[in-house]
């Protein structure tokens, strides 16, 4: 590839897409408005801690995010478990475990819920028949983002308490909404992939360090080291046809070039894409917003042994031991993960302490006599598109009508949902359109 191209926004999309770029002979300039790396994915110091903006988890069948952390040289820095098993607590009752066995999918999973005793036995029986017509499903079949999740759940059998105690529990973490609410062919697609057509699939991984070094940080020197001309600080403000093809500005400088990959956040891309970019009918600010909100409780001691555990009964969804890559010396910290969190954003942090810390105590006894050091709420509106049945229409693939332009971002026709997985497939697609579409020269700074 002998051509240029400039890569608008520096996550994980961006980033992946500009090292593509690279990788394949391209001259490439990537501008990002913030004055880091690392997009949605991202770390601040607070009192000596360092605290990631939320809680990031990958799967083992996540393989182009995967690909990325080894081109970052950052596999090393994560965990990922051998083989799933996720501990799920619930007040006042022993924990139970959903844990892979040797066995090919989807027999897998067979003893773990034969014995999962938050469903009624009843529940743990019907699942077979759910789990077959899930297989069944093709996530390529256009009519299953027409109806939720839940409805398609409810047809076959899955009584509320099913969908509460185990389906919710996948659910909501990966498309940020519950089933009641979720696209089907979101469900279908993290369920399939995930959990049912390989053992291995669903084992967890996580980060081992803060997010802003495994990500931005180590984008920052692969980026240096690949050619690619990082500018921070550099929020575009306009995006129309120029000389050269393309012109972007923005405050205080430009740059003209005949490629773009505009790798920004939905209703970003939005307001900057040109008229007739995309197909009629096809609108990305009609994706919406759903929040994710993450609470940060620091103890005078350990409360757990658990890196990390799902809760029933109880508003905690997930809690991680964020302790060691916080950087705390003594005691220990714990993260809440919630998704779908409408109920929970305009929450003050006093009404969520009042909330989840006796929440806390009643899945952690050990928390009754520590003493809460710390407790804060980070809160993120805007952390992914609403997937609700419909939004498929909304997410272009990487080429718009307009040659020379493309699109990256979870929110774009990926397959999957809004997810780092998502977010570095959408950022190889745009990068392989551009280079298929090589021919031009090198970008210039605009006059």
């Amino acid at each position: 590839m002998s051509r240029a191209a400039v890569v608008v926004g520096g996550g994980l999309a961006g980033i992946t897409a500009a090292l593509d770029l690279a990788a394949a002979g391209g001259r490439v300039t990537l501008l990002e408005a913030r004055p880091r790396l690392g997009g949605a994915t991202f770390s601040v110091e607070r009192d000596g801690l360092w605290i990631d903006n939320g809680q990031h988890v990958f799967l083992r069948c996540c393989t182009a995010y995967r690909t990325l952390l080894e081109r970052l040289g950052a596999t090393s820095r994560t965990i990922l478990q051998d083989r799933l098993a996720i501990p799920v607590l619930r007040p006042g009752r022993r924990v139970a475990w959903l844990r892979r066995t040797g066995l090919p999918a989807p027999l897998h999973l067979g003893g773990s819920i034969a014995r999962f005793d938050p469903l009624p036995v009843r529940d743990r029986l019907r699942l077979l028949r759910a789990v077959q017509a899930l297989r069944r499903l093709s996530p390529a079949d256009p009519g299953l983002d027409a109806r939720s999740f839940g409805d398609w759940l409810a047809e076959r059998g899955q009584s509320p308490r099913a969908r509460e105690a185990l389906w919710n529990l996948i659910t909501l973490p990966t498309v940020n909404l519950p089933a009641e609410e979720a696209s089907l062919v979101l469900a279908a697609t993290v369920f399939k992939t995930g959990l049912l057509d390989d053992a291995a699939a669903a084992d967890v991984g996580y980060a081992a360090e803060p997010l802003q070094r495994l990500h931005g940080d180590a984008a920052e020197r692969a980026l240096a080291a690949a050619g690619v001309d990082v500018r921070v600080r550099c929020r575009v403000r306009s995006l129309a046809p120029g000389p050269a093809g393309w012109a972007l500005a923005w405050e205080g400088g430009g740059i003209e070039t005949e490629a773009v990959v505009l790798a920004v956040p939905h209703e970003d891309a939005a307001g900057l894409l040109p008229a007739g970019a995309l197909p009629r009918g096809v609108e990305p600010a009609r994706l919406g917003h759903s929040p994710i909100v993450d609470l940060h409780v620091v103890y005078d001691r350990r409360v757990t042994e658990l890196a990390f555990a799902a809760a029933l009964d109880s508003p905690v969804q997930w809690v991680f031991d964020r302790t060691a890559s916080s950087g705390l010396g003594e005691g220990q910290y714990l993260a809440i993960s919630l998704s779908g969190a409408d109920a929970y954003l305009d929450l003050t942090a006093e009404e969520l302490r009042g909330r989840f810390l006796p929440a806390l105590a009643e899945l952690f006894p050990t928390a009754r006599d520590a003493r809460v050091v710390s407790f804060f709420a980070t809160r993120e509106p805007k952390a992914t598109f609403r997937g609700l049945p419909g939004t498929a229409a909304h997410r272009p693939g990487p080429r718009t009508l307009l040659p020379g332009l493309y699109l990256a971002g979870a929110w774009t026709d990926t397959g999957w949902p809004a997810t780092m997985e998502g977010a570095v497939r959408s950022g190889a697609a745009a990068a392989r359109a551009a280079t298929a579409d090589a021919r031009l020269p090198a970008a210039r700074e605009a006059a």
